[in-house]
């Protein structure tokens, strides 16, 4: 399948690019999209949450009243869980949300986001550009060009592009990755993808 070069100014360019179907034109696996995701979204948790429990809370061992005759339930020292200050039963423990996911999936799902996207005709192609300095201005006359402005966009690039990035950073909505760090998520977040031509090569050698 082929897609059109655009301009920054959503002209053609005459040019068009070559996209593999086994990455742009599969039929999607949602179960793969699903485990990407919720890789993910585990993989953004630090995991260093903790509460004290009972031997970690200050206060002393002594059983605070005797055993038999009170009339109440029978208590030990102040540290107890029943007790206002005393430790949390069963408390969040610092741990890791690293879920293991095999590439071919992960794999599959990118192409699955990628191939959805193409199908529903939000994939753009465009020339690569750059700027001198951050003109967040300029980046959304591209974005109106390209008939984006207002929606989620994700650009892609072939490298990191440091005045693209501020240019595009107080635009809201919009992103910038390299297409080494493309991921499932990030193309499911946004409404249109624009690939750099400079990006698509890139992309189709990873997922290819």
């Amino acid at each position: 399948m082929k897609l059109e070069v655009l301009n920054i100014q959503g002209g053609s360019t005459g040019r068009s690019v070559e996209l593999p179907e086994n990455v742009f034109g599969v039929e999607p696996n949602e179960h793969a999209v699903y485990l990407a995701v919720k890789q993910y979204l585990a993989h953004q948790r630090q995991g260093t949450h903790k509460s004290k429990e009972r031997g970690e809370v200050a206060g002393s061992t002594k059983k605070i009243k005797r055993q038999k005759g009170t009339g109440t339930a029978r208590a030990g020292d102040i540290k107890s869980p029943v007790f206002r200050g005393g430790g949390r039963i069963f408390g969040p423990r610092p741990r890791t949300y690293t879920i293991k996911l095999n590439k071919k999936v992960k794999r599959l799902a990118r192409n699955s986001a990628l191939s959805s996207k193409m199908a529903d005709g939000n994939l753009i192609i465009v020339e690569d550009f750059s700027f001198d300095s951050p003109k967040t201005k300029e980046y959304v006359n591209i974005l109106n060009s390209l008939n984006a402005n207002g929606e989620k966009t994700l650009l892609v690039t072939s490298d990191y592009e440091k005045e693209v990035y501020l240019s595009c950073r107080n635009v809201q909505g919009s992103d910038v990755l390299r297409a080494v760090d493309l991921n499932t998520y990030d193309i499911l977040k946004a409404k249109k993808i624009i690939l750099a031509e400079g990006a698509v090569g890139k992309i189709i050698e990873t997922l290819n």
